[in-house]
């Protein structure tokens, strides 16, 4: 006698049981815990930059240029004396804006076009593969550099250009993920009670390849800070006045012996985070991972 696969039960990709462990390991992950610490510090700092009792991040004190940090600014202040420190805090917003909005665009067209490939297969998935590998071919940041030249300097051209650099990475992981999931017998329970192809992509593969999704959007954020860092660093991302630690470390180059503070603190900042999310990222990832759970 054959044993049915109820697709209702099966097709849940964190039942309850699975759920509270995955959680309880990750607890038990100091590294984890960490990076999630670093990220929420990040975060919270972020939102409520405007709250925060620091000079605007435009002010001018001219009588305190390049001045070495104080209490009155316990980072520092630049080249014509805005406080690093509310620089820094408002440069955060950026930061953060580029890294997780770049990475929805990311999964927004990597993510439907790497499902498709992988339930097409044929034709579709081959057109979709060579494009990917084509894209794959040039390095992540030159095609950033490229793609935020051609559109133009500014902090959400610099989203876009980092966003359709980073896709290719989630078309190949959601297309491997999808061929995976075809083959469970839950799906082919579904097919065979008749549920069409958007139900099947929608309630049976979505949700199973969404895990490793979200493992890899947390690390590739950290690589969109650093990008978007790099692009303003440039002169293609956040433009002045406004203030990005990459902009900052950019104006700072030309003082790291007069006001090595101006280029030390955005440079640490940009080091925690990246550290945060990887720390996340890897977190997430033994967690989730089905074989320890």
């Amino acid at each position: 006698m054959t044993a049915t696969v109820d697709p209702e039960v099966a097709a849940d990709p964190l039942p309850p049981r699975r759920r509270s462990r995955a959680w309880a390991k990750f607890r038990r992950n100091p590294s984890a815990i960490l990076g999630g610490a670093i990220v929420v510090f990040f975060l919270v700092v972020a939102i409520l930059a405007p709250l925060l009792p620091v000079p605007g991040p435009a002010e001018t004190d001219w009588s305190a240029v390049r001045k070495p940090p104080t209490a009155a600014h316990p980072f520092g202040t630049d080249e014509i004396g805005r406080d690093v420190l509310s620089r820094m805090i408002w440069g955060a917003q950026a930061s953060l804006l580029a890294g997780v909005v770049s990475v929805l665009i990311a999964v927004a067209l990597g993510v439907p076009l790497g499902m498709i490939a992988g339930y097409m297969r044929g034709w579709t998935d081959a057109v979709i593969s060579r494009f990917t590998e084509a894209l794959l071919a040039a390095p992540f940041l030159i095609l950033a550099i490229a793609l935020a030249a051609f559109l133009g300097p500014s902090l959400t051209n610099a989203m876009i250009a980092i966003g359709l650099s980073a896709m290719p990475i989630f078309v190949r992981l959601s297309r491997a993920q999808t061929l995976s999931v075809m083959t469970e017998d839950y799906v082919e329970s579904a097919r065979a009670v008749g549920i069409g192809h958007v139900g099947l992509i929608w309630r049976y593969i979505l949700p199973n390849i969404f895990p490793p999704i979200i493992v890899q959007g947390t690390l590739t954020i950290a690589t969109a800070i650093i990008a978007e860092a790099s692009l303003s660093f440039l002169g293609l991302g956040q433009q002045p006045p406004a203030p990005s630690w990459g902009a900052m470390l950019n104006t700072a180059k030309n003082f790291l012996e007069q006001a090595p503070w101006m280029a030390l603190y955005p440079g640490i900042a940009i080091f925690l985070v990246v550290l945060g999310f990887n720390l996340l990222g890897d977190g997430l990832r033994d967690a989730l991972d089905p074989r320890d759970t």
